[in-house]
C-alpha cells in the first residue's frame, strides 16, 4: 500500500561509507581528515545527507529553529527525545549526537546519566554536554556509564541568562585562559570530542595546541579538526546569518516560490488537471 507523502529519499553515496563512531573521529584527527558535521532534528533531513556528513547533531537549536523559541532553553528532554528518535530512523552512517538541554543534567551526575540513557535508547550514539569546569563531574559520570560525550566549550547558548550576549569570547586574556582550561576538562573528563563555539583565531590556536581530541568548530576559524553549522543556516531558509556562517543555497526562497506557484494553479483551477485525477 502506497502511503502518501512517505517517498524513500535517495542514498547518496552511502554505500561505499562505513558507519562512523567516536574511534573514527579520532582517527580522522590523526590522518588529518576534516571532519564534516551539520545539525538535524527530523527524519526527513538526517534522510538527506546522513551518508553524507561524518556526524548529525540534534541540537537543543532546534528550539529556536524548529520551535520559534528565542533561547534554547524552553528545549526539554522529552523534546530531545522526539527528535532524536526521529534523526535516529534515517541517520544513514553518521554519529548520532543528541544535546542534553538546559535542566537536564544541573542537578548532577544521577539525572545527567538517566537522561543521557533516555537518548540513547531514543538512537543517539552519543550525547553532548555543554560546559567546561564546572560540568566535569558530570561528563566523567556519564562517560563512565558507558555513553560517549561530546563537549562543548567558548560560547555556550544554555547560559545566556548570566551572560546576556551571544558574542564570540576570547577579547582577553581572561577569556582565553578560561576557555582552553575548561577545554582541558572535558578531555580529561572523558569526553572524545568538543565543540568550540564563536571564539577568537588566536584562541582557537591555543586550544588546538592544548588538547588532543578532535575539535568541532562553529565561529571557530579553520584550525579546528571539523566544522559544524545549523543546517538550515547554511541552506538559506532563514533572512541574515551569523558571521561564522556560509550560505550554500536559499532554500527559503525556493520554498516560497513553489508555494505561491501552487497557490496560484489551485487558486485558477490550474490544479488538479485530468493527468493528476484517478480515472
Amino acid at each position: 500500500m502506497q502511503v502518501f507523502g512517505s517517498g524513500k529519499m535517495p542514498d547518496i553515496a552511502e554505500a561505499k561509507r562505513k558507519k562512523i563512531s567516536p574511534s573514527s573521529l579520532a582517527q580522522m584527527k590523526l590522518d588529518g581528515v576534516k571532519i564534516v558535521c551539520l545539525t538535524a532534528y527530523d527524519s526527513l533531513m538526517a534522510s538527506l545527507y546522513g551518508g553524507l556528513v561524518d556526524v548529525m547533531l540534534v541540537g537543543d537549536s532546534m528550539g529556536m529553529v524548529r520551535h520559534g523559541f528565542a533561547t534554547t532553553h524552553h528545549v526539554d528532554i522529552d523534546m530531545m527525545e522526539l527528535h532524536v528518535a526521529s534523526c535516529a530512523r534515517a541517520k544513514g552512517t553518521a554519529l548520532l549526537v543528541g544535546d542534553l538541554p538546559f535542566g537536564s543534567i544541573e542537578l548532577g551526575p544521577e539525572q545527567a546519566i538517566t537522561n543521557a540513557v533516555r537518548l540513547i535508547r531514543a538512537g543517539a550514539d552519543a550525547v553532548k554536554i555543554e560546559g567546561g569546569i564546572k560540568r566535569q563531574d558530570v561528563i566523567q559520570a556519564v562517560v563512565n556509564a558507558g555513553i560517549p560525550v561530546m563537549g562543548h566549550v567558548g560560547l555556550e547558548p544554555q547560559h545566556i541568562l548570566m551572560t546576556q550576549s551571544f558574542r564570540s569570547v576570547g577579547k582577553n586574556d581572561g577569556e582565553v585562559q578560561s576557555v582552553v582550561a575548561d577545554a582541558l576538562a572535558v578531555e580529561n573528563a572523558g569526553a572524545f570530542a568538543v565543540v568550540v563555539e564563536a571564539v577568537r583565531l588566536d584562541l582557537s590556536t591555543q586550544l588546538e595546541a592544548a588538547v588532543k581530541i578532535p575539535t568541532i568548530g562553529i565561529g571557530a576559524g579553520p584550525l579546528c579538526d571539523g566544522q559544524i553549522l545549523v543546517a538550515e543556516d547554511m541552506l538559506g531558509f532563514f533572512e541574515g546569518n551569523p558571521k561564522f556562517v556560509r550560505r550554500y543555497a536559499e532554500l527559503g526562497h525556493l520554498v516560497q516560490e513553489a508555494v505561491t506557484r501552487y497557490a496560484d494553479d489551485v487558486r485558477s483551477g490550474a490544479f488538479p488537471s485530468e493527468k493528476e485525477s484517478y480515472q
